[in-house]
């Protein structure tokens, strides 16, 4: 009877080891509570257990929760095959010009280790209704409001989209940090309007891509007019440089004439003044006493060596109506300058 009894005491209090061993995976916490408070105050405990570990706790007064810390992608997308809600689950509302539109949102959040016993006595008992009820809600409702304030032509523009999940990014952490998540990202994807405006956003893209296209074929009608345009002035330039060139080599030719005439002038003014001066001095010198006798030598100088003919006058010969010239030619004389 001993023996059974200690076999039964062995057995429970195997039971109760067993039963108190508590584990967390690589990238969760645990959170332990206390159900009867013997040794320490009832309740949930303000303390984090450490991922990858195993603890031990008596069973039936303690119980035990463990939260997934690792990054996590809650998808929210047209595709029923993807995300939690096996469903079409994106997000409809309308932009701020007021078309309607549907855009497929990706949240990246993660639980906050030290939030642990908070989530667990205010938010929510396990990962999933904390995604449920607390991330989904608000990640489906603040977005809204955000995307919202764009035009549609701007869904368009990457940089505009990137800019609102920014501002998604900041907000839905203002509201959720409190609540123990931590958001890293906001990212969205595909993007859709109701067919017939999408019919006719299609058209004006068609349209668009024609009227860039005759854009750029008058642009390149500009530029080749401009080409041609330089070109044409790159030849009149041509033409202006070569007779601005030939005009500036008869410029320097003519004054280099010009200079050339002048010295000239200058010289036979020079000559002709100095042969004046010379003159005008002679002339004094002749007005002067010995003038009578330079003009006998001169007289002299020049008869030397002429031939010299005595006409006798008293034969009644008048030489002032005399022909000289007639007279030589009688006596035989052909010049009166000849050479003896």
């Amino acid at each position: 009877m001993k023996k059974r009894i200690l076999i039964i005491l062995a057995v429970i209090l195997i039971s109760y080891i067993f039963v108190g061993c508590h584990s967390t995976g690589s990238t969760e916490i645990g959170v332990r509570t206390r159900k009867i408070g013997i040794f320490a105050k009832r309740g949930v405990e303000d303390r984090m257990y450490a991922p990858g570990s195993t603890y031990i706790f008596l069973p039936i007064i303690n119980d035990w929760h463990t939260f997934d810390t690792k990054l996590y992608n809650m998808e929210m997308t047209f595709d029923p095959n993807r995300g939690e809600i096996r469903d079409r689950d994106d997000l409809l509302f309308k932009t701020i010009d007021g078309n309607d539109i549907s855009l497929d949102v990706i949240l990246a959040f993660r639980i906050d280790p030290t939030k642990g016993p908070y989530i667990l006595q205010h938010v929510a008992k396990n990962d999933k209704e904390l995604r449920k009820f607390i991330v989904r809600t608000v990640a489906r409702s603040k977005p809204r409001d955000i995307f919202g304030e764009l035009r549609t032509e701007e869904f368009y523009v990457a940089k505009k989209r990137t800019e609102k999940e920014e501002r998604a990014k900041i907000i839905l952490n203002e509201i959720l940090n409190p609540y123990g998540i931590i958001v890293e990202k906001v990212l969205t994807k595909d993007y859709r309007f109701p067919p017939a405006y999408q019919a006719a956003i299609e058209e004006r893209k068609v349209s668009d891509q024609i009227a860039e296209k005759n854009k750029s074929e008058t642009k390149a009608k500009v530029e080749e007019y401009i080409k041609r345009v330089r070109e044409a002035e790159g030849e009149v330039n041509k033409m202006i440089a070569k007779i601005d060139g030939e005009y500036r080599k008869a410029k320097i030719d003519a004054d280099a004439y010009y200079e050339k005439q002048t010295l000239i002038s200058k010289a036979i003014l020079a000559e002709g003044t100095a042969e004046a001066e010379g003159i005008r001095k002679m002339n004094e010198a002749l007005a002067g006493a010995g003038g009578e006798i330079m003009v006998k030598l001169e007289i002299a100088r020049r008869l030397k060596n002429k031939r010299i003919i005595v006409l006798p006058t008293s034969s009644g010969i008048d030489l002032k109506t005399t022909n000289i010239n007639e007279l030589l030619k009688v006596y035989g004389i052909k010049s009166v300058g000849g050479k003896k």
